[in-house]
């Protein structure tokens, strides 16, 4: 077997361009584009390239990208007062919080700080309370990425063992909720799971978010399973490889995402378009404000 592979290059492409005229068509009725204020703290050199690239991509849609460059010796009391005036300004539709933050800034409060109607990054407590509920609204973006990638090959949820290794808020326990609305059995391994292979030949869903080069064995795959690998990793001769052994895992998988160009060009993608859906949803809001104040 020759896995065949999942591209998300073209499909994050796709998406990309259906937003661009989304916000050309909402241009046309006269409302405004909307708008993403980027918050970047330090001098983290891989943090600055994904912050281009999603600044790019706001130019590519016609999104409006509002920049906020900080210091790394910021305070966490400036960070808080700027997230105060993002969350306070009309037009101002999604806040991106790029992570990771300084050692002495505390990211779960600032990330708690974003209003979740502006949390474009589905990183809220309230955002991932509505998808632990089976009410999804601004959804986790890596995640709700690879759900697209596996729509996009009319992947079957129901009656599939789902196996996620990695548990983190940013991708592992979003990833596990997002399967388990989509109606598989899902298990969830981390570092205090033992004889991960084990449950790795298991999954006939198998999606690994760890950030470890190579910690997947491709013999570990299970004949004809749909092999998602969210890991980047960056090599001391600067190339990028994922969590999976690449080679071996094609000879058993039936699908398999390339590392570059599979989950992390959907990440970008669905950012635009989540903050198009926040920019929606803000206008439908005050359209009804007076029925219905809610967050949304």
């Amino acid at each position: 077997m020759t896995a065949k592979l999942i591209d998300g290059k073209a499909l994050a492409k796709k998406i990309l361009t259906e937003t661009r005229d989304a916000i050309s068509a909402r241009k046309q009725q006269g409302l405004r584009p909307p708008s993403l204020a980027v918050i970047l703290v330090g001098d983290d050199q891989a943090s600055h390239i994904y912050v281009r690239n999603k600044r790019l991509a706001c130019e590519e849609t016609g999104i409006q990208s509002v920049y906020h460059p900080l210091s790394a010796n910021t305070t966490e009391k400036a960070i808080i007062e700027l997230i105060q005036q993002c969350n306070a300004e009309p037009t101002i539709d999604g806040i991106l919080l790029q992570l990771p933050l300084p050692r002495h800034i505390d990211s779960n409060k600032l990330l708690e700080l974003i209003h979740p109607a502006k949390d474009v990054d589905g990183f809220h407590p309230y955002n991932l309370g509505r998808l632990a509920q089976r009410r999804p609204l601004l959804r986790p973006c890596t995640p709700y990425g690879v759900m697209t990638l596996l729509d996009s090959i009319q992947e079957t949820y129901k009656n599939r063992h789902a196996v996620i290794i990695g548990a983190s808020n940013i991708v592992g326990r979003p990833m596990s909720l997002e399967l388990l609305l989509a109606g598989s059995t899902v298990t969830v391994c981390h570092r205090f799971t033992k004889n991960i292979n084990f449950f790795v030949s298991q999954a006939d869903i198998l999606v690994s978010a760890v950030g470890k080069p190579g910690i997947i064995k491709g013999t570990w795959i299970k004949p004809g399973a749909t092999v998602i690998d969210v890991g980047i990793n960056r090599l001391a001769d600067g190339s990028i490889i994922g969590d999976i052994e690449f080679g071996v895992a094609c000879e058993n998988a039936a699908w398999i995402t390339p590392v570059p160009g599979g989950v992390g060009p959907m990440t970008t993608a669905i950012l635009m378009k989540n903050t198009l859906i926040a920019a929606s949803n803000f206008t439908i809001h005050h359209a009804h404000e007076s029925e219905n104040p809610s967050f949304y």
